[in-house]
């Protein structure tokens, strides 16, 4: 196994020839703003805190330890380049729309490639590729008549043709800060102290912008032609999903969870087939991310209520467990709009407030809410939509548009 490169941590930045390549977060183009460079193979070419890979970096530190991976390793980067062309977009020049992930992340092999021959360490930050997804859900969509396979889009076995993505967060700080409403020493500190002092380049190096935090990350599903998603000549259909293990793998009925996301699929396929796109967006954030050990416990504490399974105690129990009801910031959920170049959601799967006001407020343009049918809510399942009802998350004014009928901008799927 080669040598370690052991990181040195320092209060003070390189100089010289040691100085690593400046990040000119908003640049209108990558020459401009520099490459993201986050692996400690070249500890003085680092210009982030932190390391690639999210919370997975933590495995690549375990599997250095246990001597089962080099540590100086870079990435073959051979072929890797993603099945479909994203971007560029006007948005990945306005530093105020992007802030949580890097616009140019897919493009590390072409955008950066003369720091690659020069021996610079590069990882990319979001991969783009092909798949098809099979789930049940579609199979019976197609037996009762809601959807017809094309051969194309959907298969006859209810299989999906599918671009893909996954995107690593990597956030610019000042953005962040600022997105949030608070001061970047104030963000810097928060994040240093309740890490357990994890990152200490949080509050020594105040010249290091960009933190690749230890985070799960988003992974996208587009279904149909993947320009539909800019052209707003084309109606375009959307889920944003936050992540729900138990329902979305395993079935829970104690949510609606999975029920929904499937739903959103199933509109994006109608709204594909019918000339526009489809754009499913999964956030790893479980639990509102309060995590699913802390959303089990409150499932306990819910149950165990003397009073029995109550709307009324339901954020209530929740706070008591976690202190607060929901940590998701769906201030920051924009971000990969702007990365895909939408300016305009027309079927917006979602009864959320907070989510299409975090998009409203970020520019993008929401048409018709769609909610999910109440056939499809588990009898275990209405009592969260009686306490997000109740608690505002989602108002009587959203409103589903039957095929044929006209949403917000005077538009219908029979139209295209």
């Amino acid at each position: 196994m080669s040598e370690q490169k052991h990181i040195v941590l320092t209060s003070h930045p390189p100089k010289g020839a040691d100085r690593p390549p400046d990040i000119n977060w908003g640049a209108s183009n990558p020459k401009d703003r520099g490459p993201v460079i986050g692996s400690i193979n070249g500890p003085q070419q680092r210009n982030v805190i932190g390391v690639h890979s999210g919370a997975y970096g933590l495995y690549r530190a375990l599997a250095i330890a246990a001597g089962t991976l080099d540590p100086v390793h870079k990435a073959d980067l051979t072929n890797t380049s993603p099945t479909t062309q994203i971007g560029p977009f006007p948005q990945w020049s306005d530093p105020d729309k992007i802030v949580s992930i890097d616009p140019y992340g897919h493009m590390v092999a072409e955008a950066f490639a003369e720091h690659l021959d020069n021996d610079i360490d590069l990882r990319p930050t979001i991969a783009v590729t092909r798949a098809r997804i099979h789930l049940p859900e579609m199979r019976e969509a197609i037996a009762a008549g809601r959807l017809a396979p094309d051969g194309d889009i959907l298969q006859e076995d209810g299989e999906v043709a599918v671009t893909k993505a996954a995107i690593e967060p990597v956030w610019y700080l000042p953005g962040i800060a600022n997105r949030l409403k608070v001061k970047e020493a104030d963000l810097r500190r928060s994040l240093f102290e309740y890490t357990g002092g994890m990152f200490p380049e949080l509050v020594t190096r105040s010249d290091l912008k960009v933190f690749l935090p230890p985070i799960g990350n988003i992974s996208i599903y587009i279904i149909g032609d993947i320009e539909a998603l800019w052209d707003n000549s084309r109606q375009l259909a959307c889920r944003v999903h936050d992540e729900c293990n138990g329902s979305d793998v395993f079935g829970s009925d104690i949510c609606t969870c999975r029920p929904y996301l499937t739903h959103g699929i199933e509109e994006c396929v109608r709204t594909a087939q019918a000339g526009g796109g489809g754009l499913i967006v999964y956030n790893r954030k479980e639990g509102r991310a309060l995590g699913e050990v802390t959303k089990f416990l409150v499932y306990n504490a819910r149950k165990r209520n003397p009073d029995g399974d109550t709307s009324a105690a339901y954020f209530e129990r929740t706070e008591c467990v976690a202190g607060v009801q929901d940590m998701r910031f769906q201030d920051m959920m924009p971000d990969v709009f702007h990365w895909l170049g939408v300016t305009r959601i027309d079927r917006f799967v979602s009864m959320s407030d907070m989510k299409h006001d975090a998009m409203v407020e970020q520019g993008i343009e929401i048409g018709t809410r769609i909610p999910i049918p109440d056939e499809l809510i588990p009898e275990d399942a209405q009592v969260e939509m009686d306490a997000k009802k109740a608690a505002g998350y989602f108002t009587d004014e959203t409103v589903s548009m039957p095929d044929g009928l006209t949403g917000t901008k005077g538009r219908s799927l029979d139209d295209y």
